[in-house]
């Protein structure tokens, strides 16, 4: 169908628009025709309206991204624009080790359907890096959710179970481990639920497989196999619903946009395109590999071609298709899940249809499933454009230079500063007393222990599990076997401080990464980001994104690659979800969340942040800021108030963080934490009961000299970083020398006591008792009460 774009007034082309659920502009519409020299079909719409969405094209923040991120570095082999980034890990044996990382966001679909759109974004996040011919070892979610005590809080919290239920059983069900994430309570996700997915693999260096047509395919024909389930009207206009302000009134209307998952066709997939993949190796054939995401058929042909440098020319009548009369503009664009694209020569297309066909049999395992050749490579011809050709039998549904497609528009939108609220000095504090805020703070949804939000998550299927989430900062596996080098991950973002200070909220994500890699023994060796904001035409929201993003570059030049001079800490892949926020114009507070990631060369030397041994002594390694805005404490007596975050000196902290390496490498440490969320009493419950909430051993604290710099409350509840680590007594000493030779502050706070309790002295108030017992009791009674179905 023709969409007579130039004939059409503004008021004739918005409902034409409509009529086809475009959410593109007027003048891009207008554009569009213009650019190919005539009306363009409905189905041209549609894919141009997919391809320049938001969600894919980067529309607004591709400029941002590519001006204040450090992308390149000695270790990265492949890095943003690929499915996923990819960097050195590691050699043995004689063969080189890569990992492969993708971090996508589910936000939208998750909040419409939260079973469903956590499942499928665990299931699209892991097809990216299975389509650099990598073998997924894990996945990592944090997740941002609603006020559970406030007036969504039923919704909110339901939509918290069945998050986490869809991936759970996507995940388990794959065989996939979790190997972390995180969760955050606050009243700005009351609209808008965050579902940020990490997918990890390792790959060997010569086995990486890219997401575009090999250069290959300019001296023999290059076809095009589509592989998976049947395309249907699922995830139609996902990309779309992805790039505007969730509207709750037609939430249901949403739920055709939202994709459905099939983990145990995904299963069967995973296994057939291993052997495809090997069959390719085997035989030194050069491939393309893409998984289907946004867009589709008419996305992953059109992308694959054109990062090659080719063209291309598809047949839909060729394609398994759900129904015979599915609209040609669905059956191009549709989000139709565990869909698969390879690019190959056309000689070896018949051995590549019987792997998946007749040896793997997708199609007795799902109706339609299968493999199909559905177009050919075309070949650029010097002086003419690279066309892309979308037809369907005889009818000619797309002819377009293929690179009008990929290229997208740009906007430079506006830019202004918000408002600052006021600022206040003095924390209201009422007389409060340290012992009962602890108590009231570790029982609080911030602080709680999250084991009964994720105990349906496998971390430790596939045995490569070194130390299971929450039972360090970081998670730690070992991605080779045979090898003891790991890998550790953490995922990170705090809102609180974000909300404040957007560019110092972008710095503390990447800073709290590189602390937590630390804790572990870990070199932090690069990171990817989700940068999730409300919507980016709004000059406001557009400032909050370009400070975020301006402080997540800063702190990855300054911190850098301890162990590569020079190279600074690089951004390897990522995403950007913008329009979090519902159709009242109620945003999401600014929301950069960075996975980070580091290498530990013997995981035998890595260390939990569990206490071990009475006696030994613990110590407060680092400088020490009593700013208390951003803090959870700060949070929970007035969610308005607002002060100055903690400052970062980049060169303290990257003191701190080879002293804690080397405790680590010297076998001193027995336990490390950072000072995070809780500020340093909270960091010693976490220590002295263990990621189980088990009694464990008690503290015995003195923190005169904290007090005496900052008051009772930013000594036991600031969150300025800083470490606790448990020395061995008989190496305190050497710890303390390599404190002083990096010229960190290293102050003995403590030891660890055989009593069950927390003690602390030096406190204007009065010394201050609190029972591991009560704590306990705090942190493990909240999450069963919160996610309780019958009291929801």
């Amino acid at each position: 169908m023709i969409v007579p774009v130039h004939r059409l007034d503004d008021d004739g082309l918005r409902e034409a628009l409509g009529e086809l659920s475009l959410t593109m502009t007027l003048d891009e519409a207008r554009k569009v025709a213009e650019m190919i020299g005539r009306d363009p079909t409905d189905t041209e719409l549609t894919l141009f309206d997919t391809m320049w969405s938001e969600h894919c094209s980067y529309k607004s923040s591709r400029r941002v991204l590519k001006e204040h991120l450090p992308t390149e570095a000695g270790n990265v082999i492949l890095g943003p624009g690929e499915d996923a980034g990819i960097i050195r890990f590691a050699e043995v044996d004689g063969k080189k080790w890569a990992i492969a990382v993708a971090h996508e966001s589910h936000n939208h679909p998750s909040q419409v359907m939260p079973v469903e759109g956590a499942a499928t974004g665990i299931g699209g996040v892991v097809r990216d890096v299975y389509c650099m011919g990598a073998e997924v070892i894990g996945v990592l979610d944090p997740l941002r959710f609603g006020n559970p005590a406030g007036e969504n809080g039923e919704r909110s919290l339901e939509i918290a179970r069945e998050v986490t239920e869809g991936i759970a059983m996507y995940g388990n069900a794959l065989g996939v481990p979790n190997l972390g994430g995180d969760v955050v309570f606050d009243s700005c996700y009351d609209d808008n639920c965050l579902v940020n997915v990490v997918a990890v693999g390792v790959v060997r260096e010569d086995q990486i497989v890219r997401s575009r047509v090999p250069e290959e395919a300019l001296d023999e024909p290059y076809d095009l196999i589509l592989v998976g389930k049947p395309t249907d009207w699922s995830g139609m206009g996902g990309a779309a619903f992805a790039s505007a302000d969730l509207d709750h009134a037609a939430a249901l209307d949403n739920k055709g946009s939202v994709q459905v998952a099939d983990p145990f066709l995904k299963r069967m997939l995973v296994v057939a395109n291993r052997a495809a993949l090997e069959y390719c190796r085997e035989k030194k054939i050069a491939v393309g590999f893409k998984d289907l995401g946004a867009g589709g058929i008419a996305c992953v042909s059109s992308e694959m071609a054109d990062a090659g440098g080719f063209g291309i020319e598809l047949d839909l009548e060729l394609a398994s298709l759900a129904t015979d009369d599915l609209p040609d503009r669905v059956a191009a664009c549709s989000e139709t899940q565990e869909r698969f694209a390879w690019a190959v020569p056309s000689r070896v297309s018949q051995d590549i249809l019987k792997i998946y066909n007749e040896t793997y049999e997708l199609g007795a395992m799902y109706e339609g499933a299968g493999a199909r050749v559905i177009g050919t490579v075309l070949k650029p011809e010097k002086g003419e454009p690279r066309m892309y050709r979308l037809k369907r039998g005889a009818e000619m549904l797309v002819d377009v230079p293929v690179e009008l497609i990929t290229e997208g528009v740009r906007y430079d939108r506006p830019k202004q500063a918000r408002t600052a609220a006021p600022s206040r000095d003095d924390l209201p504090l009422g007389g409060r007393e340290v012992a009962a805020t602890l108590l009231e703070l570790a029982g609080s949804e911030h602080l709680c222990n999250r084991r009964e939000l994720f105990n349906h998550y496998d971390a430790e299927v596939q045995a490569r599990t070194a130390i299971k989430p929450g039972a360090a900062d970081a998670g730690l596996v070992m991605p080779v076997p045979g090898s003891a080098a790991g890998l550790a991950l953490t995922v990170d973002g705090n809102p609180r401080i974000a909300r404040i200070d957007p560019y110092m909220g972008g710095v503390s994500a990447v800073v709290e990464s590189v602390r937590n890699l630390a804790c572990v023994g870990a070199v932090a060796s690069a990171i990817t980001d989700c940068l999730n904001y409300g919507n980016p035409e709004q000059p406001e929201v557009f400032w909050d994104f370009e400070e975020g993003v301006r402080g997540i570059g800063d702190a990855c030049r300054a911190i850098g690659r301890l162990d590569a001079d020079g190279d600074p800490l690089p951004v390897i892949s990522g995403n950007v979800s913008f329009y979090n926020q519902s159709s009242t114009g109620r945003a999401i507070a600014p929301s950069p969340i960075v996975c980070g990631m580091g290498i530990v060369a013997d995981v035998a030397r890595s260390r939990s942040m569990a206490l071990t041994r009475a006696g030994n002594p613990v110590y407060r390694l680092g400088s020490f800021d009593p700013a208390l805005g951003g803090s959870v404490l700060a949070h929970v007596i007035d969610p308005a108030w607002r002060s100055a975050v903690p400052a970062v000196d980049y060169d303290q902290l990257k003191s701190e963080l080879r002293t804690v390496l080397q405790a680590h490498h010297g076998g001193w440490a027995e336990a490390v934490h950072d000072i995070g969320e809780g500020g340093l009493l909270m960091a010693v419950t976490e220590m002295a009961l263990g990621a189980e909430g088990r009694l464990r051993n008690g503290v015995n604290l003195d923190l005169t000299d904290l007090v005496a710099e900052g008051g009772d409350f930013a000594a036991c509840f600031g969150e300025g970083g800083g470490f606790l680590v448990e020395v061995s007594d008989e190496h305190r000493e050497a710890f303390e020398a390599a404190a002083r030779a990096q010229g960190v502050r290293c102050l003995r706070v403590g030891s660890v006591a055989e009593t069950p309790t927390i003690t602390v002295a030096g406190l204007a108030q009065g010394p201050a008792t609190i029972a591991l017992e009560d704590l306990a009791e705090a942190r493990e009674a909240t999450m069963p009460r919160m996610l309780s179905r019958e009291e929801a």
